[in-house]
């Protein structure tokens, strides 16, 4: 079991940003950003699909081109490709961001284990 606190400690750096992993589990990642007021934007475009909510504070990004802005409370999902930039954050804004890795191998039938009819059409019937 792992308690932690997302405000415990959430001050920004003196610039940029700050990045803590809160959680790393098979291809999904959780972190916990803090930022500062002082950044450089910088474009990224990720491997992996990201969803991120910002807790608190404002910030303006360009998504694929188009400018978007965030308050506190907004979330929005980036699909891994999509070439993102933070242009403008407010001091202590702080992130919580979602990160999904693509799979290592994909799962070959052979090792997947098959379920009997019945109880697949009891699993099915309970949805």
């Amino acid at each position: 079991m792992q308690i932690g606190n997302l405000f415990n400690d959430a001050i920004p750096p003196g610039q940029g940003e700050r990045f803590d992993t809160l959680l790393s589990h098979r291809n999904l990642v959780v972190e916990r950003i803090l930022s500062s007021a002082d950044i450089s934007p910088a474009e990224q475009c990720q491997a992996q699909d990201e969803w991120v909510l910002l807790v608190c504070g404002e910030a303006d990004l360009e998504v694929a081109g188009a400018p978007v802005a965030l308050k506190a409370g907004d979330h929005l999902f980036l699909p891994a490709g999509t070439p993102h930039t933070v242009r403008r954050v407010a001091e202590g804004s702080l992130w919580l961001a979602v990160h999904l890795h693509p799979e290592a191998a994909p799962v070959r039938a052979s090792t997947v284990p098959s379920v009997p009819a019945e109880v697949a059409g009891a699993l099915h019937g309970a949805a």
